[in-house]
């Protein structure tokens, strides 16, 4: 929708230059008038739902909304022809009048609307915001000697009637707490509560109930950049690394876990009130999906796992005699569910970081794994729907398979996992392949 926009304008700026060229005349009026129109259209789309209303068109609204009150009181006051007319200035002012364009309809580009993958659940569904203090932690990557942070949304079924599991998702390396909404509310509206943890320093950008703001931690971002290069550390280095994030990470999720526990006893509110704390799932994406690994093996309330293309990093081990990773020698015995991309199907057989993962690892024969052909790493997110070139740039090209099959198959996978786990409801026997 955004370029389509942009270079219906383009083409009417471009036009109206050509058209002011070869006549010799301003045509101000003319251009004031146009002006005019083009908000009244934009907002006449926008009421009639043809642009959804958001923040990609905000700076467009304000380019527009000045252009037009400019053109407004410009024939007010009648002075459409004053001026002589020189063909410099009309290319002087086509070429402003482009960049405007081109750097207000940016966000609509960038992050383009699209449609929402579907929700095939009875339950409406609602969210909710919240900040916890953790009182027993204090902030690592602050000099102010706070307390650790950790900002959650819950997901659940609006009109509530009974208690419902409890699902917690972790993000991964850059991501946000939003970054698989569309599997939260898909669970939601089928009877879960779901919590997304914001991972401050971890999490590309969080802001707190305060007003407290956080962005990725520069360290960090510089220690995961260079463990996915060659060269930068060795793999004891490496290992040491993972220890540490993934000490963060757990810690995060096993406080968010314990909180909830203890404010569904007390809490009066209505997302703790429907929450079945005797049916909990964890999963999550890449690093997120490691730390759900972790924690399935470590809590004994956990009852399901799902891991988003990510590595057993709870059962890795550096061996130093051979300063290479091996596989920790215990059965994993948490129902688990394997989701991968290509970009990992075809790490499973190395001795990467990925080592523990391999398909022949009997530690992990009762698990459940599956692939997605064509997928990219993040088209296991909904970040290819949210900004494809985002997503392009970071995963470093398109992934071939249709993003819409993608996360809906997954999100598909994922309910039946879970209903199948946690309330005892179906069968499943997914592909090997998708």
């Amino acid at each position: 929708m955004g370029t389509l926009l942009l270079l219906i304008a383009l083409a009417f700026e471009i036009a109206f230059s050509i058209y002011c060229i070869v006549t010799k005349q301003n045509h101000k009026k003319i251009m004031n008038w146009m002006r005019i129109a083009i908000f009244t259209a934009f907002v006449i789309l926008t009421l009639s739902s043809v642009i959804v209303w958001s923040f990609r068109w905000g700076m467009l609204a304000i380019l527009l909304s000045i252009l037009a009150i400019m053109g407004t009181v410009s024939l007010i006051r009648n002075k459409s022809n004053t001026k002589q007319y020189t063909t410099s200035k009309i290319v002087w002012k086509t070429m402003i009048t482009i960049l405007a364009l081109v750097f207000a309809f940016a966000p609509a580009i960038v992050f383009p609307q699209h449609k929402s993958p579907k929700v095939t659940g009875k339950y409406q569904v609602a969210t909710a915001t919240y900040t916890y203090i953790d009182k027993n932690r204090m902030e690592e990557f602050t000099a102010k000697g706070d307390n650790r942070f950790v900002n959650v949304e819950f997901w659940y079924p609006q009109k509530a009637d009974e208690t419902y599991p409890l699902l917690v998702f972790s993000h991964g390396a850059y991501g946000i707490k939003a970054s698989n909404t569309s599997t939260y509310t898909e669970l939601a509206s089928h009877g879960y509560v779901v919590v997304s943890i914001d991972h401050p320093y971890h999490s590309f950008y969080t802001a707190s109930e305060d007003g407290t703001k956080a962005l990725i931690n520069s360290d960090y971002n510089l220690e995961f950049s260079n463990s996915n290069k060659e060269g930068i550390y060795t793999k004891e280095e490496t290992y040491e690394l993972i220890q540490k994030w993934m000490k963060l990470r757990t810690d995060d999720m096993n406080f968010v876990i314990d909180t909830i526990v203890e404010k569904a006893k007390r809490d009066n509110s209505t997302v703790y009130q429907h929450i079945n704390t005797e049916e909990i799932g964890v999963f999550g994406h890449s690093m997120g999906g490691a730390a759900s690994v972790w924690v399935g093996k470590e809590r004994d309330d956990v009852d399901a796992v799902v891991n988003i293309d990510a590595p057993f990093f709870s059962e890795l081990v550096y061996n130093r005699e051979m300063s290479d990773f091996v596989a920790r020698d215990e059965d994993f015995t948490i129902p688990l569910l394997n989701i991968y991309s290509d970009d990992v199907w075809e790490q499973l057989e190395s001795n990467s970081t990925y080592v523990a993962n391999k398909l022949n690892n009997e530690h992990f024969k009762d698990s459940y794994t599956t692939h997605f052909k064509g997928a990219k790493h993040l088209s296991l997110t909904d970040l290819p729907l949210f900004s494809p070139i985002l997503a392009n740039i970071l995963q470093g090209g398109k992934a071939e398979i249709d993003q819409y099959y993608c996360i809906e198959k997954a999100n598909e996978l994922i309910l039946d996992f879970f209903d199948y786990e946690l309330k005892d409801k179906g069968h499943f026997t997914p592909e090997e392949t998708y």
